[in-house]
């Protein structure tokens, strides 16, 4: 949905562009030419008239002779609209809509969010292809991703595994390189997919703290959707799943651990596939308390 959004704002762009250069470099000089004609063919007509009268004449003259045809003039009006929205779009901020609660508590269905496009590098619109390199994914950085499985959608989880990490995820424990991510309880929290109250946690993951929804006590099976990628990289277990995760890819997880799918069910995010990262939620019809950032 977004890359069709894309590409249609980049058609939109070249064609007012075209449009635009065109009347700048050859289509506004003939039509100036065009009016001083004008004005110069109704000159004996306008013999012996009053010089206001006469004046007027020439201006009406000389104006519809210039006057850009309705199509060129819309181009060239939209052009400078189009351009900043695809420039800003494209390499500086991309705003989404949250469509689940997997990421519960932390966003909620309905949040509308904006995601930094150039945090991660520098991409060619519409193709992706990154031509500069600025940083790296974190864990813990909330990120807006082409899922693997069908790329025209776009998932948006948080980064628990770095390329070249053993993630492990069993009875409810989430270990990174041997090492149990802390997760201390604070208090419940209502979910409204499931109209019940679930357990609510500060997870510690590499320099983020933030929440988490967990339910100790409920069974999870885990089970792969797809033979994706590197699936050989993964050992399912039946309470859990340990993966090593492959050069240029990330393990990602949405908060609400036991109500979200994610890599541990569809296996890595390419590099390729990032968008940008989650950092801000500028609108939620529903509780515009919810305006501003997050962990």
């Amino acid at each position: 949905m977004s890359w069709d959004f894309a590409l249609i704002l980049f058609l939109l762009l070249l064609v007012t562009g075209v449009v635009w250069c065109l009347d700048f470099f050859f289509l506004r000089s003939r039509r100036r030419a065009n009016g001083v004609a004008a004005m110069a063919s109704v000159a004996p007509a306008i013999e012996g008239l009053e010089p206001s009268d006469a004046a007027r004449i020439r201006q009406e003259a000389y104006d519809n002779a210039n006057r850009a045809p309705w199509w060129v003039e819309y181009c060239v009006s939209f052009f400078p609209v189009i351009l900043f929205v695809f420039a800003l779009r494209s390499f500086v901020v991309e705003p989404f809509r949250i469509p689940s609660g997997s990421m519960l508590p932390t966003l909620q269905n309905g949040d509308l969010i904006l995601v930094n496009k150039f945090q991660y590098g520098i991409r060619l619109p519409v193709i992706d292809k990154k031509i500069i390199d600025i940083g790296e994914p974190k864990r813990g950085d909330v990120i807006v991703f082409r899922y693997p499985v069908d790329p025209d959608v776009d998932y948006i989880k948080r980064v628990v595994g770095l390329p070249g990490d053993v993630v492990q995820y069993q009875n409810k424990v989430l270990t990174v390189n041997g090492n149990p991510v802390r997760h201390v309880r604070d208090g419940d929290y209502f979910e409204p997919d499931r109209s019940a109250y679930v357990g609510r946690y500060i997870e510690e993951l590499g320099e983020t703290s933030h929440d988490i929804l967990l339910n100790k006590q409920a069974r999870q099976d885990y089970m792969p959707i797809s033979n994706f990628p590197y699936r050989e990289n993964c050992d399912y277990l039946g309470n859990g799943v340990r993966c090593t995760v492959p050069a240029g890819h990330y393990f990602m997880m949405g908060d609400n651990r036991d109500n979200s799918l994610d890599s541990r069910y569809w296996g890595f995010v390419p590099e390729a596939h990032i968008v940008g990262r989650a950092f801000f939620i500028w609108m939620n019809f529903g509780d515009l308390g919810r305006i501003g950032g997050f962990r």
